[in-house]
């Protein structure tokens, strides 16, 4: 029902809060250049929110210790952009919103009852995340999926549907939404495309037509438009399975 996934969703965002907040924060005098940290990151927090530093928190000490069980070139002392393992925790949670908006979308309510529900769920939890962040309570960070990350990128996902929702099955407007569902009925697929064939489709394109041909619109465009192509090709292979029928699902 949706209150069980709504008292899991409550539970698993309060618990990895609790985990972060009562994490001893680390020493002032801890030389942060030596955690592996992107020469980039300009982010470090101060304060409560620095229960949530990159590289100096309970999910970075979790992977401190379990990656350096298994044989390794080097001990590993932290990921250079702050990722984690144990951020799939987090993320049960964002899977579960899905849930609760999908049980939004499957009422017999009138459609301006659902619409008027959405738009409320994802205002609400765009601002409650904003609160979160900017009163240091819980810091929106994405690299580590944050509680309040789950609610501010929750918020807005659910406006999209709401707006999606309104456009296609109400207004029935669909033809423009055509490549949407190409990729989205084979979302598995095109997430292992994005990171396996990617730099293979990219570096073939500089081969055969050079990396010049991508500056056509100027430099600081250059990866703009490469990333197009490379897009353009991954969509016609998705076009193709759709075609043919051709389904990736779990």
């Amino acid at each position: 029902t949706w209150r069980v996934q709504l008292g899991a969703f409550m539970l698993i965002l309060f618990s990895y809060w609790l985990l972060f907040a009562l994490y001893p924060l680390p020493i002032m005098a801890i030389n942060f250049d030596s955690l592996n940290v992107d020469p980039a990151w300009k982010y470090n927090l101060s304060g409560f929110a620095a229960h949530w530093n990159i590289n100096a928190n309970p999910a970075w000490a979790f992977d401190k210790w379990y990656l350096n069980l298994f044989p390794r070139e080097s001990p590993f002392i932290g990921s250079p952009g702050g990722y984690s393992t144990i951020s799939f925790i987090p993320t049960l949670a964002t899977m579960i919103f899905g849930l609760l908006v999908s049980q939004v979308l499957l009422r017999s309510k009138a459609n301006s009852d659902k619409i008027r529900t959405l738009i409320i769920v994802g205002v609400g939890s765009v601002i409650v995340g904003s609160l979160l962040g900017w009163l240091g309570i819980c810091p929106v960070v994405k690299r580590i999926w944050t509680p309040s990350w789950v609610l501010y990128s929750g918020g807005f996902c659910t406006l999209i549907i709401a707006f999606l929702y309104f456009v296609i099955d109400i207004k029935q407007k669909v033809k423009w939404a055509f490549l949407f569902k190409i990729v989205g009925m084979n979302s598995i697929a095109a997430y292992v495309f994005a990171h396996t064939i990617d730099g293979f489709i990219a570096s073939s394109f500089k081969i055969h037509l050079g990396a010049i041909f991508f500056d056509v619109f100027g430099k600081a465009y250059h990866n703009l438009f490469l990333g197009f192509c490379v897009l353009a090709i991954e969509c016609v292979i998705l076009l193709y399975m759709y075609r043919k029928k051709i389904f990736i699902r779990i």
